[in-house]
């Protein structure tokens, strides 16, 4: 497999909300995912993970790295963790553990923000709990799964964004894109 820099990022996230979060499992770590990327590309218009979420029943999940998990996974991701299964009542969680340290390098400060606000507000949510996070009425997944009409279809990134913020967010990011060209322009005109 290629390890890309989105492929670091994914790997480090799973690492840190495995470490900073109680009862994570791979159902809980699949919704924390979510709300990291799609909080992310709303403020950015970029995510963080390069996945693509699917409207699964019991809500968004990230198609690539769910099915890694599924199996008997090896390299990178078998060096940076383990997958170990435990009774919890009638269910079985399959719960995360780090063997890796989190490199924080490979994350911008917004991106680490997120990451902590997340770990923070959903650190002791059981999966079941986290499953009701991420099924809000008319929110993203709910749009998508539609009673189940849209059963396992694509989670377009767009819809993180609300219709009636779309107007500032253009205006703030020519804003950022003008500011950035402009320092750019004075360094081409005042250069060292």
């Amino acid at each position: 497999m290629l390890i890309t820099h989105e492929r670091e990022k994914l790997i480090n996230a799973i690492i840190f909300f495995s470490k900073n979060t109680t009862q994570c499992g791979i159902t809980k770590l699949m919704k924390l995912l979510f709300l990291l990327d799609f909080e992310h590309f709303k403020l950015t218009g970029r995510n963080v993970t390069g996945q693509a979420y699917y409207a699964y029943p019991k809500g968004p999940v990230p198609g690539e790295i769910h099915s890694e998990l599924s199996t008997d996974f090896d390299g990178d991701l078998a060096e940076a963790i383990s997958v170990k299964a435990e009774p919890i009542g009638r269910y079985t969680r399959y719960t995360v553990i780090p063997k890796l340290d989190f490199d924080e390098s490979l994350f911008s400060k917004r991106e680490l923000r997120i990451l902590a606000e997340l770990a923070t507000r959903y650190q002791t949510l059981t999966a079941i709990e986290m499953v009701e996070v991420t099924h809000a009425e008319n929110g993203v997944w709910d749009r998508v799964f539609a009673d189940g009409e849209g059963k396992f279809q694509h989670i377009p990134y767009e819809l993180a964004l609300d219709e009636a913020e779309l107007p500032d967010l253009i205006l703030e990011k020519s804003k950022e894109f003008s500011a950035v060209k402009s320092h750019f322009e004075n360094m081409e005109a005042h250069p060292c």
